[in-house]
């Protein structure tokens, strides 16, 4: 009884009052009302790893699942993009991506839940959890992809990004990150005409959004991954009686290529990207996850390992 009433009269409001905020941005990017921000803080650098005075082989952009609250963090502390850098040299990296606001707005740097934050870190969860199911709503879905793919395609910009130029984007996403990614496919090519690859790690989306226009998804998954289940449980796009979704076109298509990454979970000590828990070949799991990311990056677009560089 007692945790009946505490959900009631705490979590109740807050999910109320976060979902009525999540509709708040998106409505309020589509009005004008505010403009983006395009601008990182003082000694962020647009993307790293391959340096930017000569073309990579690939830009690859890092959506996270639902701690993304900075430009910063992630929810291993940087690690996965780390060891993609260090694994794959060849490639420009972009992690500071807002996939949770619509106007790129850094959730954890406004005043008031920086105010917040410090009291309780629950409501920054349910905010960017709220953020899926409005990016996932039809009445919302249009907006919000046209907002994330443009923030998008303005970061690859100003991370040197030339349109038309043929180099490929990869979006990898983690968690909610694949509604978000999945959504930007569109956008992306509209407005950079760019060759589209989308990796999902443990991918939480709703399979309503377009795939045409990508050249493949390859989903990363475990059937250790619980949360991961409950989106193709609660998603009817995602059920394979829904034969004319967005996602099972796409299967039928053969755009969608499944890779086990068993036992990993999807959060906690044998995640995809913990680095202590180990496979039979000594590798841990954020091993083995960056290199399968690596390998397929590699063999989709043909790319070559650097093996000179500073």
């Amino acid at each position: 009884m007692n945790a009946f009433l505490l959900w009631v009269f705490a979590i109740g409001p807050a999910l109320l009052a976060e979902a009525l905020l999540a509709r708040y941005e998106v409505l309020a990017y589509g009005a004008g009302w505010r403009a983006p921000v395009d601008q990182l803080p003082a000694g962020v650098p647009y993307a790293r790893g391959a340096a930017p005075d000569s073309p990579p082989h690939a830009y690859l952009v890092y959506l996270d699942g639902i701690g993304k609250r900075r430009v910063r963090d992630s929810r291993d502390g940087g690690q996965l993009v780390k060891a993609l850098i260090a694994g794959a040299p060849e490639l420009r990296v972009l992690g500071q991506v807002q996939p949770y606001s619509p106007l790129a707005d850094p959730l954890a740097e406004r005043p008031v839940w920086a105010w917040l934050r410090r009291r309780t870190e629950l409501l920054l969860f349910l905010h960017n959890v709220m953020q899926i199911f409005v990016a996932a709503d039809q009445r919302y879905r249009p907006l919000y992809n046209r907002a994330v793919g443009s923030q998008i395609s303005t970061q690859l910009r100003l991370a040197g990004y030339q349109p038309d130029s043929g180099i490929p984007v990869v979006l990898l996403s983690y968690s909610g990150g694949a509604q978000v990614a999945s959504g930007a496919v569109d956008e992306l090519h509209t407005r950079l005409r760019c060759p589209l690859l989308l990796i999902t790690l443990g991918g939480f989306h709703n399979g309503a959004n377009d795939l045409g226009r990508a050249e493949h998804l390859h989903r990363l998954t475990s059937a250790s991954d619980r949360i991961e289940r409950v989106g193709t449980w609660i998603f009817p796009q995602r059920w394979r009686l829904v034969r004319g979704s967005a996602w099972n076109r796409a299967d039928r298509a053969g755009k969608i290529t499944v890779h086990r990454l068993d036992p990993a979970t999807h959060v906690g000590p044998h995640s995809y990207i913990s680095t202590t828990a180990r496979l039979p070949d000594g590798r841990s799991h954020l091993d083995r996850t960056a290199d399968t990311v690596i390998s397929l990056i590699r063999a989709h677009h043909g790319a070559t390992v650097a093996t000179d560089h500073p």
